[in-house]
């Protein structure tokens, strides 16, 4: 029996500031390897064939992104972002819906400041098809302690059932625009599109990822993408 046609559609949420990395612009727009590392983050994704476009959602007065050739290739679209994370990539799949009858569509939604990230992660992320989605993650290898609110540890968790959350996270379109819609009118805390799901019933699958796909969020996570980088450019 033929599989019927998945259109494949990527969104990525680039309105944060990233405090963490004191800097003086958002973290998306520091150069490395002469590009910013939100153009090494759309450069593996527009050079993956089976994603049909790249939503891209910005904030509205976002003073950088003109300075970008790369926003006028073809297949990216510019949205507005929101206020938080889940709110931008809801402005993102209403933007698709606008344009096209999204029943058969699935979105990778993707860090800006994860440029590290490999095609063969995502040809293991497309062999999900059932409607629970996935999430690429990496097993939890240290010791993770929960602590109290005056910093002090309470006890030791069990980190043989623990996963750290990547992205690429890949879901049916309709669905998780039904889950970060109700989750978000609901208040709930959504740190990510998998937490979305999670909310709706959904229990998404865990795609082992790799270690050096890693998010741009301090000072330090700079270099150690420069070395990834420079070893896939190799």
């Amino acid at each position: 029996m033929k599989k019927p046609v998945r259109h494949i559609v990527a969104i990525v949420p680039a309105a944060g500031v990233g405090s963490r990395m004191q800097a003086d612009k958002p973290k998306q727009y520091l150069q490395i390897l002469g590009k910013t590392i939100l153009e090494h983050t759309l450069s593996i994704l527009l050079t993956y064939p089976a994603i049909e476009k790249i939503i891209l959602a910005l904030a509205p007065e976002d003073p950088y992104i003109g300075r970008l050739s790369l926003l006028n290739h073809h297949k990216i679209q510019r949205v507005d972002g929101g206020e938080n994370r889940a709110d931008s990539v809801l402005n993102g799949l209403k933007a698709l819906a606008a344009m096209s009858d999204t029943s058969d569509y699935w979105v990778l939604v993707h860090d800006a400041a994860r440029p590290c990230l490999t095609h063969q992660d995502l040809d293991k992320l497309l062999q999900v098809e059932d409607e629970q989605g996935a999430i690429l993650a990496i097993p939890a290898t240290d010791t993770i302690k929960r602590a109290s609110p005056n910093l002090q540890i309470q006890h030791t968790e069990d980190r043989s059932q623990l996963w750290l959350a990547q992205t690429p996270q890949f879901f049916p379109v309709p669905q998780l625009t039904l889950a970060l819609e109700q989750a978000l009118k609901q208040g709930l805390a959504i740190t990510d599109e998998a937490s979305a799901m999670e909310f709706a019933g959904f229990r998404p699958h865990l795609i082992a990822g790799r270690s050096d796909n890693l998010k741009v969020t301090r000072p330090e996570d700079l270099a150690l993408a420069e070395f990834y980088l420079t070893r896939m450019i190799k």
